[in-house]
C-alpha cells in the first residue's frame, strides 16, 4: 500500500510503519503484527480489519472537564472550516497509510465542522465526501463504519431519538439520513448507532416506555431507508452503561440484544462492543463479547481500556496482554466478528502532546492483538484448553444429560434420575489451570 501525503506532510519523522520482529528497538515498527502471517487459517490481517478513529486522532486536542485542549494540531489552523477540513483529512490519509491498516471510523462532524443549519450542513458534508472518495480512489483506505454525532450539539440534551420534542427527534433523522448518505457513497461497510444520551437523567419526568418505542421507530426509519439506497452492510448498536446520561437504554450487551429482538431488529443489527464501556457496566470485555456471540449478534469492537483508578470512561489504548487473549478465546471460538472490525476508540493522554504519540499509541496496540493471536492460536493448537472445556461438560454429551440438551426428558425424568442418586461428585473448574496456560504461551 502506498503511503498517502497530501499538500503538507505532517508525520516527517515516520515512513511506513513495517513488521522487523521482536528484537527491533525501532519505534515506528511492528515486534509482532506480520499482516500477511497466515494465523489459523488466514492472513493475520484478516482477523482484524483494524481502523483508526477519526475522532481521537485527528480531532481530539486533549481537553478534559478541567482544561481545554493540550495539543495543538497543524491541521486546524484556518478560520475556513473546508480548508481545516481537507487538511484533516490530508492528515488522516498520511497517518493511516503510514501506519500499514486500512480502515478508519467517522462520525458526520468529525469530518467537517457542523454548520448552523442541516441544509448548510449537508452541503458541507457533500462536499468533504466528495474529497474523500479522491482520496480514497489512490489508497487501500476504506470506511469500516460511519455514524452520526447526535449526542453534542445542545439540541441534544434531552437525547435524539429518544427526544420528548418531535422537531429535536426530526432534526436528529435528518442528520442520520446524511450521515448514511456518506456512509453509503464512501463505500462504508457498517453503520454504527451510539446512544450518547438515549436514556434519562431522573424518571420522576420520563415515559421510558414510549422513549424506547420511539427509539425503536427510529432504527426501524434508518435501517428502512439505508436498505432503499442500496445499503448491505450491518447496523450496530454499541452498548454503554452510563455517561453523558445517567442511565442509558443500551445499558449492557445483554440489554441490547432484548431489545432488537423485541422490536424485530435483530436480522439487520448487530453489536459493536468497547472494552470501557463493558467495565462501565461491571462486566468483563470477554462477558460482553460472549453474550453478543451467544445471539449471533458479535458484529464489531471498540478496543480501548478504562483506568482502574477511575471509574469513567477514559478511553485509553489497550495494553492488557491477558484481557486481549481472553478476548480473541471468544472471538475465535465463536466464529469471529461479524461484518466489523477492530477500531481504535482510544485517545493518547492529555499530557501527550507530539504527533509521533500518536503512532506510539496505535503501534503498540496492533501489536498487543497480534501477539495476543499468536498465543491464542498456540492455545488453541497445543494446549488441553479446547479439551479440558469440552470434558467440563462431557455429562451432557450422552445418557440422561443429552436427553436434557435435546429436550427428551422431563421434571419428572429429571426427578426419577436424581432419586437414584447417592448424591452428585464435585468436579473442579480447574479455573487456575486455565489462568496457568495463558501464562505458559505468553
Amino acid at each position: 500500500m502506498s503511503v498517502i501525503i497530501g499538500q503538507q506532510e505532517y508525520f516527517k519523522d515516520v515512513k511506513r510503519v513495517e513488521f522487523e520482529g521482536r528484537d527491533s528497538d525501532n519505534p515506528f515498527s511492528y515486534k509482532f503484527y506480520d499482516e500477511n502471517k497466515m494465523v489459523l487459517g488466514k492472513p493475520m490481517k484478516d482477523h482484524f480489519n483494524f481502523a483508526v478513529a477519526y475522532w481521537h486522532s485527528f480531532v481530539n486536542t486533549g481537553n478534559d472537564p478541567f482544561g481545554v485542549g493540550t495539543k495543538s494540531f497543524p491541521w486546524v489552523s484556518s478560520s475556513d472550516p473546508y480548508q481545516n477540513a481537507y487538511d484533516k483529512m490530508d492528515a488522516a490519509f498520511e497517518f493511516i497509510s503510514k501506519l500499514g491498516i486500512n480502515h478508519f471510523c467517522f462520525h458526520d462532524f468529525d469530518l467537517i465542522d457542523e454548520g448552523d443549519s442541516i441544509r448548510e450542513s449537508e452541503n458541507r458534508l457533500n462536499k468533504i465526501t466528495s474529497y474523500a472518495k479522491e482520496k480514497m480512489k489512490s489508497s487501500d483506505i476504506k470506511v469500516l463504519w460511519g455514524t452520526a454525532n447526535l449526542f453534542a450539539n445542545p439540541r441534544y440534551m434531552n437525547g435524539a431519538a429518544t427526544n420528548p420534542n418531535f422537531d429535536i427527534l426530526s432534526m436528529a433523522g435528518a442528520q442520520v439520513k446524511n450521515a448514511l448518505d456518506v456512509t453509503i457513497e464512501l463505500g462504508g461497510k457498517n453503520y454504527v448507532f451510539w446512544g450518547g444520551r438515549e436514556g434519562y437523567m431522573s424518571l420522576l419526568n420520563t415515559d421510558m416506555k414510549r422513549e424506547l418505542d420511539h427509539m425503536a421507530k427510529f432504527l426501524h426509519l434508518a435501517k428502512d431507508y439505508a436498505r432503499g439506497q442500496g445499503f448491505e452492510g450491518w447496523f450496530f448498536i454499541e452498548p454503554k452503561p452510563m455517561e453523558p446520561s445517567k442511565h442509558q437504554y443500551d445499558f449492557d450487551a445483554a440489554t441490547v440484544v432484548g431489545f432488537l429482538e423485541h422490536y424485530g431488529l435483530e436480522k439487520d443489527f448487530k453489536l459493536n462492543i468497547e472494552v470501557n464501556h463493558a467495565t462501565l457496566a461491571n462486566h468483563t470485555f470477554q462477558h460482553e463479547l460472549q453474550v453478543a456471540a451467544n445471539a449471533n449478534m458479535l458484529g464489531s469492537m471498540d478496543a480501548n481500556r478504562g483506568d482502574y483508578q477511575n471509574g469513567w470512561d477514559t478511553d485509553q489504548f489497550p495494553n492488557n496482554i491477558y484481557e486481549i487473549v481472553e478476548s480473541l478465546l471468544v472471538i475465535i471460538r465463536s466464529g469471529g466478528l461479524q461484518g466489523g472490525g477492530i477500531n481504535f476508540d482510544a485517545k493518547t493522554r492529555r499530557n501527550s502532546t507530539d504527533l509521533n504519540d500518536l503512532f506510539y499509541s496505535h503501534i503498540g496496540a496492533i501489536d498487543l492483538f497480534a501477539r495476543s493471536l499468536l498465543i491464542t492460536e498456540k492455545m488453541l493448537n497445543n494446549s488441553e484448553y479446547s479439551k479440558l472445556i469440552e470434558e467440563r461438560y462431557s455429562s451432557f454429551d450422552s445418557g440422561k444429560g443429552k436427553d436434557f440438551e435435546d429436550g427428551k426428558i422431563s421434571l419428572d425424568g429429571l426427578h426419577f434420575y436424581a432419586s437414584n442418586l447417592k448424591e452428585a461428585k464435585l468436579i473442579s473448574g480447574k479455573q487456575e489451570l486455565f489462568e496457568n496456560i495463558i501464562n505458559r504461551y505468553i
